[in-house]
């Protein structure tokens, strides 16, 4: 589903469903098309927020290698747009770090388990 005039909660609800499905997000931020996994949904001091790995695509900072701890995304909902969900279809991307303590998000409404 692509969007382009969506509300910042159906995007909202839209990388829920992907974080819950596993499934990928494409959308631009900042300028750039970006290609991402989400990770965990929420909000930060009341504004909504997602952590997402990203394994293509453009950005500020340029990419690390598949797997590297520098590609985790912290993303205000209501800065994206033209947002696409694709179904994984098992390709997943994410680091090792996963785990470690975030600051991203506050108050965690869903994550990948």
């Amino acid at each position: 589903m692509a969007t382009s005039t969506l509300t910042t909660e159906q995007i909202y609800q839209m990388i829920r469903q992907a974080i819950i499905d596993k499934d990928m997000v494409i959308a631009t931020y900042h300028g750039y098309v970006r290609e991402m996994c989400p990770h965990i949904i929420g909000t930060k001091k009341g504004r909504p927020q997602a952590l997402l790995y990203q394994f293509a695509g453009g950005s500020t900072s340029s990419l690390g290698p598949e797997g590297s701890p520098s590609n985790w995304r912290c993303l205000r909902l209501d800065e994206l747009s033209d947002v696409f969900i694709k179904k994984s279809a098992g390709e997943w991307h994410t680091a090792s770090n996963y785990s470690r303590p975030q600051t991203c998000i506050d108050h965690i409404d869903v994550q990948v388990k």
